[in-house]
């Protein structure tokens, strides 16, 4: 389980258009927004990752950088950053499911043809966003097993700004006895 306040797991992925992203070394000034997605084969995914790519400026305004991420390889990559015209996002690919798990991700298997026509890979991982700081520890996380009901990146973006402005601290972070 991740904890709040304390490290994330590594995750150094390639990028549709070239390059490496790793969240070690992503220079962002005050952090990552880490948006794992099932892949080509979900409409609810594209749609998700079409707010993103319209808000990536307004989190880059705030020194928070973003990253899209699903196990799909290249080919179905590039074919959901055409999808969704994403200009500022990045798009990592080939998540190992073993370090989607490590992320806390539930895994699912395929179901065949999805309502738009698309084949599910065998095994995917479902959705979940992460806020990274820029020290690579947890600020905040949201994991579904189902592709519905994702959080609203207008609100993880208000959220972000209180966060600057009260200069709140991650919650969740307490693993004593209860």
């Amino acid at each position: 389980m991740l904890i709040p306040r304390q490290k994330t797991p590594n995750l150094t992925l390639p990028l549709v258009g070239g390059g490496t992203f790793d969240l070690a070394t992503d220079g962002a000034d005050l952090g990552t927004v880490i948006c794992f997605f099932r892949g080509l084969h979900c409409p609810v995914c594209a749609t998700y990752l079409k707010e993103l790519e319209r808000l990536t400026p307004e989190f880059a305004k705030r020194g928070v950088k973003t990253v899209a991420v699903s196990s799909d390889g290249l080919e179905r990559s590039t074919s959901m950053v055409e999808k969704i015209s994403a200009d500022t996002l990045r798009v990592a690919y080939d998540l190992p499911l073993q370090e989607a798990r490590d992320w806390g991700l539930y895994i699912s298997t395929s179901r065949g043809k999805t309502s738009i026509g698309i084949e599910e890979p065998a095994l995917f991982s479902e959705p979940g966003l992460f806020l990274v700081n820029k020290d690579g520890s947890l600020f905040y996380l949201a994991v579904q097993s189902m592709p519905f009901t994702r959080p609203h990146f207008s609100e993880l973006l208000a959220a972000v700004d209180f966060a600057i402005d009260k200069s709140y601290p991650a919650r969740g972070e307490y693993t004593g006895a209860v």
